[in-house]
């Protein structure tokens, strides 16, 4: 029998239903839903009650051996969670055992839980903190709305703080001693060199995509805030690749780490078919027409300028596809309206930089185009796993010029496969090589790669994780 004190509401030990019913505070359940073990939101607290039941909870039983507590047990299987992902099922039991984790997985993969789940066992015996960083501010949004059914049922309050979001609001926020952090390195910093967050109760950090943290540009960042935790803190780090960037970071900062690897770093998820087309730059749009009518689901195309995104979203448009853009150029109300139009359907194709190839949790994506390759080799695999995630089938085909051989080589060795011609294709590729022959690539050292050196938005740098410049592709778009 598991007994469990909930808040009930002050009448006379019963709480009133929506229909007008009343029950019995005290007694056996058969369902067990809304925020604790068959309470309902609509409870008021005015004092606690005796919630008894003898539920199996074998709709779990995937979890049961990983040392959550029944509570936590009975909230996933309320939110319909049956089995754990191969990251949840070996990640949980050494986070619950308070060691610090190196975790190498995919998105897509649930990573979110992997954590999020200890995390919350450890914060309702305690009286400390978490804080999670993420490089962007779709991310933070997305892991919050997901920590968040966890966090209810457990009375524990979560904050988010990102750029583009209101100061005041943020701070009133921070001002409710909120139990997790979820945030972006440069606004925590901002609020630190403020005076108004303290990080000094702090119990677990968590690196969320560290690497892509590191591409762009938050190490400093990120390690002055480690350095105003505790240093008894738990600290784990998430990653799809492992860079030499992510491995020092970790052996400054972890203390024996444990380390999970579910694929080896950097390799594609096996749900997703991957194709490659390649045509001259004048031909791209005529390609990128023919996938977008064959293709009946959701599609998000990436394209490497937030210049060439907005332009590629303006022709896509006038080809009578419902359409959204999402990039650094646009306000957070703006990239909420396009991400919630995405995901509810009012929008069927999203133009995106790379900018959102972390953060977009949009379910049954069925196709994701590389309009652009990616400036950096590593991020390919990030765009990807936006389709084909939790189980889920995907597909993703990917746009080069013959002059872009050296740069899809240079994705295929992270991959560790080359990536199949499609039968669409107009050329082929010369690949000099051998697969796995020649050194991989690692950014930051040797020749820049040149992933995107022709795109429909052009070059140079403008900041914020997106690029922008002069078109080079004038004849492409005038077609």
């Amino acid at each position: 029998m598991l007994l469990v004190i909930v808040p009930c509401s002050a009448n006379g030990g019963r709480f009133t239903g929506a229909d007008g019913s009343r029950e019995p505070a005290v007694g056996n359940s058969q369902t067990l839903g809304g925020v604790i073990l068959g309470v309902p939101n609509r409870l008021r607290t005015a004092r606690a009650f005796l919630f008894m039941t003898t539920e199996p909870i074998e709709s779990v039983s995937g979890f049961t051996d990983l040392g959550l507590s029944r509570v936590i047990l009975h909230t996933l299987s309320d939110l319909g969670f049956v089995e754990p992902t191969p990251i949840q099922r070996q990640a949980i039991p050494i986070v619950g055992q308070g060691h610090d984790l190196i975790g190498i997985a995919q998105t897509g993969t649930g990573k979110t839980f992997a954590f999020g789940l200890p995390l919350m066992e450890r914060l309702k015996e305690s009286e400390g903190t978490a804080l999670i960083l993420v490089p962007s501010r779709e991310l933070a949004l997305q892991v919050e709305e997901s920590l968040l059914k966890l966090a209810r049922p457990l009375r524990l309050r979560t904050a988010v703080i990102i750029g583009g979001a209101s100061m005041g609001r943020q701070v009133a926020q921070l001002r409710t001693q909120p139990r997790i952090i979820v945030a972006t390195p440069g606004r925590l910093t901002d609020h630190l060199q403020q005076g108004t967050l303290s990080l000094k109760t702090v119990q677990v950090v968590v690196l969320d995509e560290a690497d892509r943290m590191l591409d762009m540009g938050f190490e400093p960042a990120i390690r002055r805030i480690l350095m105003q935790t505790p240093a008894t803190r738990q600290t784990l780090l998430f990653s799809a690749t492992m860079p030499n960037s992510v491995a020092r970071l970790a052996e400054g900062y972890l203390r024996d780490p444990k380390r999970v690897e579910i694929k080896p770093a950097g390799t594609r998820a096996d749900s997703i078919s991957q194709e490659l087309i390649v045509s001259t730059l004048d031909n791209k749009l005529e390609v990128l027409t023919n996938l977008l009518y064959d293709e009946k689901g959701t599609v998000l195309v990436f394209a490497r300028t937030r210049h060439g995104a907005r332009k590629l979203a303006k022709y896509v448009k006038t080809l009578g596809h419902t359409v959204a853009e999402l990039h650094a150029d646009r306000t957070q109300s703006q990239r909420k309206e396009a991400l919630d139009g995405f995901r509810s359907g009012r929008y069927r194709i999203l133009v995106a930089t790379d900018v959102a190839a972390r953060g977009i949790d949009v379910p049954c994506i069925g196709l994701v185009v590389n309009f652009d390759l990616p400036d950096q080799a590593e991020d390919y695999v990030h765009r990807i796993g936006r389709t084909g995630r939790a189980g889920e089938t995907g597909k993703a085909i990917t746009m080069a010029t013959p002059e872009q051989t050296q740069a899809v080589m240079a994705i295929e060795r992270i991959l560790r496969a080359e990536i199949p011609l499609s039968t669409q294709s107009l050329l082929t590729l010369e690949r000099r090589r051998p697969m796995g022959q020649g050194r991989p690539h690692t950014p930051g050292k040797g020749r820049p790669f040149q992933g995107g050196n022709r795109s429909f938005g052009g070059g140079g740098h403008s900041g914020g994780g997106d690029r922008r410049g002069p078109s080079t592709n004038g004849r492409a778009f005038a077609r």
